[in-house]
């Protein structure tokens, strides 16, 4: 195992409970409409909103002080949040309804996520814009897959 991946050997999906902070610190609304995916990384003090669906997928990690929205009252969009396998979202980054975010990629902090990222990119800024492209055979992870729907 390496050593990135080290911190996930004895990793074990998070007890949640509705509008309460998880012993990590995070906290989800609608906790039944959210399906967490195996060896996640959610860090202290993020929000998500699940009332339309939030899909985190296998080995997705996201920063500290992140909000994830399938709900906005100000502008009344709603729709399903997908963060593919392995995409990584920096701390105090938003990301609005109905987004998709692809596999391996990558949101820098501080991001506001109004539109889908495709596969293997970086993105950036308020409002995300392209940055660069990855390598999506030298930025695999593991390969492992358990998904489960969180309970």
């Amino acid at each position: 195992m390496s050593d990135s991946h080290a911190r996930f050997e004895n990793w074990e999906y998070p007890e949640i409970r509705e509008g309460e902070l998880t012993k990590y610190n995070w906290v989800v609304q609608h906790k039944d409409k959210l399906k967490l995916g195996y060896k996640t990384d959610i860090g202290a003090f993020t929000y998500i909103n699940a009332k339309y669906g939030v899909v985190i997928e296998d080995l997705v990690q996201i920063g500290s002080h992140c909000s994830i929205y399938s709900v906005s009252t100000i502008d009344d969009k709603k729709g399903q949040v997908t963060l593919k396998r392995n995409c990584r979202i920096g701390s105090h980054s938003i990301i609005m309804p109905g987004v998709t975010v692809g596999e391996n990629s990558v949101v820098g902090a501080f991001s506001f996520v109004n539109q889908d990222v495709a596969d293997n990119q970086v993105v950036v800024g308020i409002p995300v814009r392209f940055l660069k492209a990855l390598d999506s055979c030298s930025d695999s992870k593991n390969t492992e897959s358990m998904s489960q729907e969180s309970e």
